[in-house]
């Protein structure tokens, strides 16, 4: 059925006058802070316990605005005889979010869950050159990251939970068997054997 000539015009103009009767609301920020949802993108926090120094983010960052230096440290060796290791020190974690888009790359590739997305917003400066804020600043906003959602009741169990599972389960069951072997071990009666000694009868020939 071919459409009513006018009929567009007529559904615009409905949706006018349903609005035209409702009061605006405005928002009074910033004294009513807004209530942003829980996966909004605001700012990056670095909870640099979990930092490799791998490098990813920065070489998939494709603003190039991350900014790592590190070194390297002799770890000794954890028992005598073993090897030395070295491992890298994070000496600086910067990210100028003047340059920034915010589409989250780095927290895509980061394999270690070093980086976060906080629903911070209010960071503007007057300056710039403010914008690049250091990992202390980075590791403040960590603090103000939401806890994540909790699953779906029918999702499956993560692979890492399930490995941990079953290891506990695995370590429980062989605790439980040894435990049941210590104990009827410990139930069985004992027996003693008789001591080594003379022989109770002789033979005529010995008595001779």
């Amino acid at each position: 059925m071919p459409p009513i000539p006018g009929s567009g015009l007529a559904k615009g103009l409905a949706v006018t006058l349903r609005t035209m009767t409702k009061r605006s609301h405005t928002a009074q920020y910033p004294d009513v802070q807004p209530e942003l949802p829980p996966r909004s993108r605001g700012v990056i926090g670095l909870f640099e316990e979990n930092c490799t120094v791998c490098m990813l983010c920065a070489r998939e960052c494709p603003d190039w605005c991350i900014y790592i230096d590190s070194h390297k440290e002799t770890v000794p060796a954890a028992a005598p005889g073993g090897r030395e290791r070295s491992r890298n020190v994070l000496d600086r974690f910067a990210i100028d979010f003047s340059l920034c888009m915010y589409c989250g790359i780095c927290i895509e590739v980061c394999p270690f869950d070093a980086l976060f997305w906080s629903p911070e917003f209010e960071y503007a400066e007057t300056d710039i050159l403010e914008l690049t804020h250091e990992r202390d600043k980075l590791r403040e906003w960590m603090w103000t990251v939401p806890a994540p959602p909790a699953l779906d009741p029918a999702a499956e169990e993560p692979k890492e939970v399930a490995a941990a599972r079953k290891a506990v389960e695995k370590a429980e069951a062989a605790a439980a068997a040894a435990a049941a072997a210590a104990a009827a071990a410990a139930a069985e009666p004992t027996t003693t054997e008789p001591a080594d000694g003379p022989a109770a009868d002789s033979t005529p020939e010995a008595d001779a």
